[in-house]
């Protein structure tokens, strides 16, 4: 129910997955105002026949406050749609409602799965010249962040990567303002050395710096929620600024007019690859379960994208892969003290 479409676009969206992954055999459970979305099932015919409607009529706003959201949201559809993931009824939830509302329901509902973290890791995909993606986290859950968080987040990412882009295994770097191993604060020193340190699964490359993120040098960008979100914002700033810039510049003259025509496909490619809607869906990584979010004006396109990653990560070992990395990282620390003591 929630986003800036509400229902026209989460049944189209659902429409659309089954139209392209129909053979993935994923059926819904649609929590929500029953009257609203079934006149929306009605002109989506495989939809309505892999969906369940789950009537209810609260709904959190998409402008109401978290703390507000924790104490009115009980029997919502939102916090509905967490607890059949909690109950095992469904694999994964995805909303394109309230961020801090999903947030914290979730948080509360599904609890975390890392005691060190305070709130759940946020993963954007994010496009790079070679054609991928790098998935980079946290971009805005977790405002500081220390060592171990930190690698808690490398190990959350690689697993998210693997199940979602396919790489069989991702390389890891760490965001920082130098390539140098000297470089940066002492949190990110410290989980550059335990990446390196050969205790977990994971393909550690080395500290990475801003102008990486779209080179694609690495697969997975590792950093806190203070730096990742404003990185995220001031890329989303640029392809706007650039993208009214190619705008202006095309339609400024007659001849300019043509050129763009005559150039409408590689354009098209151009938009497509930059679009929000083409890699839509951020899990909210941490978590007893899987919560994907949505962006909220995202279109039928962008939120089957968002589906999609929720089926993914659904079809993965992605919770086990976690899991496993997660208890190397607790023994590790907990045989950290001892060490030190030799030493």
């Amino acid at each position: 129910m929630g986003g800036d479409h509400g229902p026209t676009v989460t049944v189209a969206g659902v429409e659309a997955f089954l139209k392209m992954h129909g053979a993935r055999r994923a059926r819904f459970i649609l929590h929500g105002d029953q009257q609203a979305l079934a006149a929306q099932l009605a002109k989506a015919p495989l939809a309505r026949a892999a969906s369940e409607v789950r009537h209810c009529d609260l709904v959190i706003a998409m402008d109401e406050k978290p703390a507000v959201a924790l104490r009115r949201g009980k029997g919502s559809s939102l916090w509905n749609a967490i607890q059949s993931v909690k109950s095992g009824e469904a694999l994964a939830v995805v909303s394109a409602g309230n961020t801090g509302a999903l947030m914290a329901l979730s948080k509360l509902i599904l609890r975390m799965s890392a005691p060190g973290l305070d709130r759940p890791a946020i993963v954007a995909s994010w496009p790079t010249i070679k054609g991928g993606h790098t998935a980079v986290l946290d971009v805005g859950a977790n405002v500081s962040s220390d060592a171990k968080q930190l690698v808690e987040f490398a190990i959350m990412g690689e697993a998210f990567h693997r199940a979602v882009h396919h790489v069989d295994k991702p390389s890891i770097g760490i965001l920082n303002v130098g390539s140098e191993e000297m470089k940066g604060h002492d949190e990110v020193r410290e989980a550059a050395a335990m990446l390196r340190s050969g205790r977990f699964d994971l393909k550690y490359k080395g500290f990475v710096e801003g102008d990486d993120l779209s080179r694609g040098v690495v697969d997975v960008v590792v950093t806190d929620g203070f730096t990742g979100n404003i990185a995220l914002k001031t890329a989303e700033g640029v392809a706007r600024f650039i993208s009214g810039l190619m705008k202006d510049a095309l339609l400024s003259s007659p001849m300019s007019r043509v050129g763009a025509m005559l150039a409408y496909g590689a354009l098209k490619a151009m938009r497509s690859k930059i679009d929000p809607n083409a890699v839509n869906g951020g899990p909210l990584l941490g978590l007893n379960g899987l919560v994907i979010k949505s962006h909220g004006g995202a279109d039928a396109r962008g939120f089957n994208s968002a589906i999609r990653v929720a089926v993914d990560l659904a079809e993965s070992d992605y919770m086990a892969k976690v899991a496993q990395n997660m208890a190397r990282l607790d023994f590790a620390e907990a045989a950290q003290p001892a060490s030190e003591a030799a030493k």
